[in-house]
C-alpha cells in the first residue's frame, strides 16, 4: 500500500507547505491541508463516483418495475431471477455497474488512511517536525492524537473532539460522533438506492452493515489520530452532497415503460 500512501503523503506536505502562511490557533495549516487534500481526492475521483452514483440511479428507478416482477413471480425464485436480469438487459443496467469505481476507489482511500495514520512517516519525515507544527482544529487541540485521550476536568478534549457535558463533566467525542452520523447517512442514502429484487437475507445483510458501520467507525475514531476522523467526516459530507444532488436533480438515466 506504500505505493499509494507515498505520492499521497508528498502532495499532502506541499499542501501543508503552501498553506502554512494561513496557520493560526483556530484552524492549524495541518487541519486546512487534510480538508483541502480530502475534497482535492474526492474531486480526482469524481469521474468514477459520478459513474458510480449513475448506476445506483438507474437501479432506483428500475426498482418499481422489479418490486412488480418480485411480486408476480414470488414462488418461482428461478423465474423472478430469469426476468429479472432480462430487464437489467432491455435497459442496458448492470447491477454491478456501482462496483468497479468502488473497487478503483478504494486503494486510493486506503493509501489516505494509511498517510494520516502516520504523518511523520508519509508526510513530515522526522517525528520532531511533527511535534513542533500547530496541530489545533477549532475546539481540538492536537489532530495527531487519538479521540479518547481525554484532557483534565476542566479543558476540552484535545482530540476527542468535544466539550465537556454540562453538570456531567465527561468530555464529548464530538468529531468522532460526526464522522459515525455522516456514516450513518452515508450508507442510508446507499442502500436506499438498492435494487427492490434482492433477497430477505441481502436486504437484512445491508440494515445490519447500515446500523453497525457507523458504531464501527465510532470506535475506530476514538483510538486513531483525530486528523484521520476529519479526513473520513470531510469525505463523508462531500460524498452525502454528491448523492444527494445526483439523485434529486430531477433528471432520468432511464425511460422506463411501465409494464
Amino acid at each position: 500500500m506504500q505505493v499509494v500512501a507515498r505520492p499521497i503523503g508528498l502532495i499532502v506536505k506541499y499542501i501543508y507547505k503552501l498553506l502554512s502562511v494561513a496557520d493560526n490557533n483556530v484552524i492549524s495549516a495541518y487541519a486546512l491541508a487534510i480538508i483541502v487534500s480530502s475534497l482535492i481526492l474526492k474531486f480526482v475521483l469524481l469521474p468514477l463516483t459520478r459513474k458510480q452514483t449513475q448506476s445506483m440511479k438507474a437501479m432506483q428507478e428500475l426498482n418499481p418495475e422489479i418490486a412488480k416482477l418480485k411480486e408476480k413471480y414470488k414462488n418461482d425464485s428461478e423465474t423472478l431471477n430469469r426476468k429479472t436480469m432480462e430487464l437489467y438487459k432491455e435497459y442496458n443496467v448492470n447491477p454491478a455497474g456501482g462496483c468497479l469505481p468502488l473497487l478503483i476507489q478504494f486503494p486510493i482511500m486506503i493509501g489516505f488512511f494509511y498517510v494520516l495514520r502516520d504523518p511523520v512517516q508519509y508526510i513530515f519525515g522526522d517525528q520532531a517536525t511533527f511535534d513542533a507544527i500547530n496541530k489545533s482544529f477549532l475546539w481540538i487541540k492536537d489532530l495527531g492524537y487519538a479521540a479518547n485521550a481525554v484532557l483534565p476536568s476542566g479543558d476540552i478534549n484535545g482530540i476527542g473532539l468535544g466539550m465537556e457535558l454540562p453538570f456531567i463533566g465527561a468530555a464529548v467525542p464530538v468529531l468522532a460522533i460526526i464522522a459515525g452520523v455522516t456514516t450513518y447517512f452515508s450508507s442510508k442514502m446507499t442502500t436506499a438506492q438498492s435494487p427492490a429484487g434482492g433477497s430477505d437475507q441481502q436486504r437484512a445483510t445491508q440494515n445490519t452493515m447500515t446500523i453497525m458501520m457507523p458504531f464501527m467507525i465510532f470506535f475506530f475514531a476514538l483510538n486513531f489520530p483525530a486528523g484521520l476522523t476529519l479526513y473520513w467526516a470531510i469525505s463523508n459530507g462531500f460524498q452525502m452532497a454528491q448523492q444527494y444532488i445526483a439523485l434529486h436533480n430531477g433528471k432520468k438515466v432511464l425511460e422506463v415503460k411501465s409494464k
